[in-house]
């Protein structure tokens, strides 16, 4: 859905504002990173996702199964070309961009987990996002059962007590009983959304405020009016001494949540914000 004669700026707004149904996630997650990487060529990225799938496909034997394609897809992806999981250096923001996870061979789940799903779906596989606590994960629904798969390391298979060994792992005393409902199908703006908010907080952990603002707006354009993204966006603005952009902010975050629990705080930065932005007028 690469649309001409559109700016960067606009066509990425296109692209996240549209139907859910009508959005290519690799395509798109690829498009939020031109604004780090500005000249970045998308359609190239897409034909090297092409290009892995082809090479998968040559492993796949004629009249194989769901789980003999995932075996050819694992083959090809993890042991020939050697993609992995960034352990060393997990928070590197390099790690949630596509362009990057492609060029680099490295990322975290959720990255991982878009190119494992675009390339999957080039091979006839219906594989979906699982944002399974703590580590995004994928899952393959076959008339006979469900295989969740981690791409992060190496697209390894997971049991049902294995899941709930990490659900442990990740949510300590108070994690709940491991249940199937925890593999719910992800979306794909909310797949977007939580790429984002990972790369917003690291951003936001290293004092890179125009970075992170550039991620907020982008996740206020997947998600209009999502009270915590408007609060985040105006302490962003505040940051960077947008004054009237961080009063707006925080005054529609009121409107939308006049009982959040940080509702006090944030009303209390009001006047020092209506004096700053009146002195700019």
């Amino acid at each position: 859905m690469i649309i001409k004669d559109a700016s960067p700026a606009a066509h990425l707004r296109r692209m996240l504002e549209c139907e859910e149904h009508g959005m290519d996630l690799a395509e798109t997650a690829l498009h939020i990173a031109e604004k780090e990487y500005p000249g970045l060529d998308v359609r190239r990225y897409l034909g090297r996702l092409d290009e892995l799938a082809a090479r998968a496909l040559s492993h796949v034997p004629a009249g194989a199964g769901p789980a003999e394609t995932v075996a050819a897809l694992n083959r090809e992806l993890f042991d020939i070309q050697g993609f992995r999981g960034n352990s060393q250096d997990y928070y590197d923001p390099r790690n949630s961009y596509l362009n990057e996870v492609l060029d680099r061979r490295l990322g975290i789940p959720i990255t991982l987990s878009i190119v494992y799903m675009a390339i999957g779906r080039r091979l006839g596989l219906a594989l979906e996002g699982v944002a399974f606590p703590g580590h995004f994960l994928v899952k393959l629904v076959t008339a006979d059962r469900m295989l969740v798969l981690d791409p992060f390391v190496h697209g390894l298979a997971l049991s049902e007590p294995e899941l709930s060994l990490r659900l442990q792992e990740v949510l300590g005393v108070d994690a709940p009983v491991f249940t199937t409902d925890l593999l719910a199908t992800a979306g794909k703006k909310e797949i977007l959304a939580r790429l984002l908010r990972n790369v917003k907080g690291i951003y936001l952990h290293k004092q890179e405020f125009e970075r992170a603002l550039y991620m907020a707006n982008c996740l206020l354009l997947l998600t209009p009016n999502n009270c915590d993204e408007l609060r985040d966006r105006g302490l962003i603005h505040e940051r960077l001494e947008c004054f009237r952009a961080a009063l707006q902010d925080y005054q529609r975050y009121l409107e939308l949540a006049p009982r959040a629990a940080d509702s006090h705080e944030i009303k209390s930065r009001l006047p020092t914000l209506q004096s700053a932005t009146a002195r700019l007028n």
